[in-house]
């Protein structure tokens, strides 16, 4: 475990769990290219906050780390350690399970150093009141929970989950979820992740679903060809409808012209096949930067289906596409401003 004296020269004891986080969190923030103002977008956190936690001058919430993961398209396991060498098969012992501990959360990692991530399990030990913060999350494939001790409530959606000892979840992870010990005694839980291997190579499938706070003021974006309802198709959609939300609502609403695939196809260019994952070369991300363009003051564009490439190009753009099956605006947009607008990355094509 963390403690005061674990940074004093030639220590040998871990570092505090604040300033492995956030060197970890430097180091793979500078590898995707970003600066912190650009993570901050990306992840819908304060620069201020992430600046903290960089200079390891404040522990973040599991649930902040679980959007920094999101927004960096890693695991969460890769704020726990250094560079590694990948296993193939990992034997962890009881009393060695490396820890890392976030005030009274802590995180023990069961499968340090698997290769590719493909499953990762944690036994979480939470104090009351403790949990994964006060925001939804949601990432790519399932989840499965296990109470080991104590109890512990899950909400997924709209609904509540008491767990005791015994008790266990298995969901979709593109549900929004969060989770807390809200008794009296201490909680464990065994927590497995499995992340979708598809969605996980796109790098930014993921989605951080933030609950709008009520004095928010900003744009999203939504693609149509009536202005009611949402297109199935980003590419061959002829307008997009730009709603502005302030104060929990929305305020505005104005019709914008959209550059479609029939533009490039008058242009002399061919449209690409669409297989899984198409759209993704470098001329195709141009395509997707001009149909942006109309778009550019927004932070959000929502749509009822795309390829990979398009979802990707928005996330450069530093804008985050959500996928929904929602046919209606207002519905979606309410939703979204509700916090509860899943993404589902499995309509990508």
């Amino acid at each position: 475990m963390a403690d005061s004296n674990n940074n004093l020269p030639g220590n040998d004891l871990p570092m505090p769990a604040e300033v492995m986080v956030g060197q970890r969190l430097k180091i793979l923030r500078t590898r995707k290219g970003l600066s912190l103002r650009a993570l901050a977008d990306l992840s819908l956190l304060n620069v201020n906050t992430l600046s903290l936690v960089e200079n390891g001058k404040t522990s973040p919430s599991v649930g902040t780390l679980q959007h920094l993961a999101v927004a960096l398209g890693v695991p969460i396991s890769a704020f726990f350690e250094s560079e590694t060498i990948e296993k193939r098969v990992v034997f962890t012992v009881s009393d060695q399970r490396p820890p890392l501990d976030f005030g009274n959360t802590v995180f023990y990692n069961l499968g340090k150093d698997l290769a590719g991530n493909v499953v990762q399990p944690f036994v979480v030990d939470l104090e009351p009141g403790q949990g994964s913060g006060d925001r939804s999350t949601v990432h790519t494939g399932h989840e499965f929970v296990y109470c080991l001790k104590g109890a512990i409530h899950y909400r997924i959606e709209q609904v509540e989950y008491i767990m005791l000892e015994g008790d266990s979840l298995l969901f979709e992870a593109h549900l929004p979820h969060s989770w807390m010990n809200q008794g009296d005694t201490a909680a464990q839980i065994l927590l497995i992740l499995f992340p979708s291997d598809k969605r996980e190579k796109i790098g930014s499938s993921h989605l951080l679903v933030e609950k709008m706070r009520k004095d928010l003021t900003m744009k999203i974006a939504v693609i149509t060809d009536d202005g009611k309802s949402i297109s199935k198709h980003f590419g061959r959609a002829f307008y997009f409808l730009v709603l502005t939300i302030k104060d929990g609502k929305i305020d505005n609403r104005e019709l914008r012209q959209k550059v479609g695939h029939n533009h490039f196809h008058s242009a002399g260019n061919i449209e690409e096949d669409h297989n899984h994952g198409h759209g993704t070369g470098g001329q195709s991300h141009q395509k997707h930067t001009q149909m942006a363009e109309a778009i550019a003051d927004c932070k959000v564009l929502i749509c009822g289906g795309m390829g990979a490439g398009a979802y990707e190009s928005m996330r450069q753009l530093n804008i985050q596409p959500l996928v929904t099956d929602y046919s209606d605006i207002d519905d979606a947009a309410q939703a979204f401003i509700e916090g509860t607008l899943s993404d589902h990355t499995e309509l990508l094509h």
